[in-house]
């Protein structure tokens, strides 16, 4: 299982072993490692799929379907695959109703029609049943029809291994299918998960580990100063009651900290189609498993795990993008239970996702700041547009209410300040904790260094990357990456550097 591939199982009986072509290969396993890596790659896997499904929306479109309706289907035909090939489709149903629709394309619309039903409350297809989905992915039955070139091209997807596909290039790439503005862009770069992480890293792993080490020490001091029974002596008495009082408080410091992750709320405030939300969600499923693998080690019993996608909250002014954020949620939440040894919930199998929200983050339509959901911190990639073409793109009356609903940001801003201002009201208003934000590298100086004078002063720019390469819808540009929190942090680095301080100019 090599990091951004496509898993690859070799199975060996013990009577092949007397093959030598057979021991050469388990040999290998040990001495050439290296010689397993699969030639395809969960990228190259990725960008294929989402290739044929912007063909397909493209073509839907083309026949006089809405935009909306065309990339809510297609986000159906998506999780099918991925949900068959995870085993939550009994049977390949998904495929053999691909097959059926094949020999009589006219057929295809009524038998999704009922699949889509099926899964959308829980019911029978033919004599086979399906789980109970929900989510809002399947709020209805509609379905569209498809020709016999469409179900083909499905077909040929359809034969591809999904459960290894990439949430975190998933969403890019299908929004730029989906979206009919974002066509042209298909073939273009997107950020890849380590710049992501340079974000997600500092402003939820580093802290939270950092918590959990001091907890851990706790449970260590504790349940090594206890009384403890050897070969020729039981614990008896207030020896006894000594023991089990430190074991009883060592699971309670254990159980704060997992209600600690379990409560923990990250916000995207400009979440796209998820890439930062499935990240950040992945981190803290892996903090929490490996916090219940050391406590085990340490003699508490491992508890099931309990972070889910209500953990992620967005908001996405793009309703393509907002669909796509919960379907890439989805499938990494799915994929990563999976992969750790445990199912995937049920009843339902999706759970609704009003988390992520389809509306404006820094702008009601009655003129007024727009409010944010209650969360720990706060991570994400606002939209890049300088001053100058905001009322080129956004037109003069949203520029000139924009302005007027915050007075704090210096005229003459950039966009993605006024993300930057709202964080940091958060902050003041002792909202939340930390927030890891991208902006263009002209943050740094002119009206946008505004809006960092009072955080870098008043607070603490804990991580900062001055001048990193980015990509935006396609586009290579420069950014600049900020971490930032109301109270000094433990650390503080520039570029990667420890510094004493980082100020306004980065």
């Amino acid at each position: 299982n090599f990091t951004n591939t496509v898993q690859e199982i070799h199975t060996i009986p013990i009577e092949e072993l007397a093959d030598a072509a057979v021991r050469d290969r388990l040999r290998r396993a040990f001495l050439e490692p290296e010689s397993f890596r699969p030639a395809r790659t969960r990228q190259m896997l990725t960008e294929e799929v989402a290739e044929e499904f912007a063909t397909l929306a493209h073509t839907l479109r083309a026949r006089g379907h809405d935009s909306h309706t065309v990339a809510h289907f297609v986000n159906r035909l998506v999780f099918c695959l991925f949900a068959e090939d995870v085993g939550l489709l009994p049977n390949h149903m998904f495929k053999r109703m691909l097959e059926a629709g094949l020999a009589d394309p006219s057929s295809f619309a009524a038998h999704a029609a009922t699949l889509f039903a099926a899964m959308q409350s829980g019911g029978m297809v033919g004599f086979e049943r399906v789980e109970w989905f929900n989510g809002g992915l399947f709020d209805t039955a509609d379905a569209l029809p498809l020709e016999k070139a469409d179900i083909a091209g499905l077909l040929k997807a359809a034969r591809l291994d999904w459960s290894e596909i990439d949430p975190s290039i998933l969403g890019t790439l299908f929004e730029r299918g989906l979206d009919p503005d974002k066509r042209s862009q298909l073939g273009a770069h997107y950020t890849d998960r380590d710049k992501i992480m340079l974000i997600v890293g500092p402003v939820i792993v580093e802290p939270l580990m950092a918590e959990w080490a001091d907890a851990k020490a706790k449970i260590e001091a504790l349940l090594a100063a206890a009384p403890k029974a050897t070969a020729d002596k039981l614990l008896r008495g207030k020896e006894l009651a000594a023991a089990t009082k430190a074991r009883s408080d060592a699971a309670l410091i254990r159980s704060a900290f997992l209600d600690r992750l379990a409560n923990f709320r990250v916000l995207d405030p400009a979440c796209g189609s998820g890439n930062f939300l499935y990240l950040s969600l992945l981190a803290l499923k892996d903090i929490e498993h490996l916090v219940n693998i050391e406590a085990e080690a340490l003699g508490l019993p491992r508890e099931f795990p309990r972070i889910g996608p209500e953990c992620v909250l967005g908001i996405e002014l793009n309703p393509y993008a907002a669909e796509l954020a919960r379907v890439s949620v989805w499938i990494g939440e799915i994929q990563w239970m999976r992969r750790n040894g445990f199912e995937a919930s049920r009843n339902p199998i999706l759970k609704p996702l009003a988390t992520i929200e389809n509306r404006d983050a820094v702008l009601n339509a009655d003129g007024t700041q727009a409010d944010w959901p209650q969360a720990t911190v706060v991570v994400g990639n606002p939209p890049f547009l300088g001053d100058k073409k905001m009322v080129g793109e956004l037109g003069s009356e949203y520029a000139a209410g924009l302005r007027a609903a915050w007075p704090e940001v210096r005229g003459g801003a950039d966009l993605v300040t006024y993300w930057f201002a709202k964080a940091w009201a958060q902050m003041t208003s002792g909202q939340l904790e930390r927030a890891g934000l991208v902006a263009t590298n002209s943050i740094r100086g002119g009206a946008n260094r505004a809006v960092l004078k009072p955080i870098a002063e008043q607070g603490h720019i804990f991580e900062a990357w001055s001048d990193q390469p980015w990509t935006v819808d396609g586009a290579a540009v420069r950014v600049s990456m900020v971490c930032f929190a109301p109270k000094p942090m433990a650390t503080t680095r520039l570029d990667g550097r420890t510094a004493s301080r980082i100020h306004s100019d980065l």
